[in-house]
């Protein structure tokens, strides 16, 4: 989403759609996630940061979750 290759509503329409990764993980990340692709889709309201929302903060946020999820997926080495 960063580079402009995916708009944030097919982002968060294709996120919403995996739930066999969310299975796969510890119970807790499944609410996180859907709260951070809510609070993106709330962020594309604005056409710039807000107090509320600051867009490039949201995609680290989602880039931590999926760092994470990576991390619990992956066999340890």
């Amino acid at each position: 989403m960063r580079s402009g290759a995916c708009g944030v509503h097919a982002f968060s329409q294709m996120g919403r759609q995996q739930d066999d990764l969310l299975q796969a993980l510890p119970p807790q990340f499944a609410p996180v996630w859907h709260s951070l692709l809510d609070r993106l889709e709330s962020s594309a309201l604005f056409s710039e940061e807000s107090c509320s929302f600051s867009h490039s903060e949201l995609l680290d946020s989602l880039n931590l979750w999926l760092d994470k999820a990576e991390q619990k997926l992956l066999p340890s080495a």
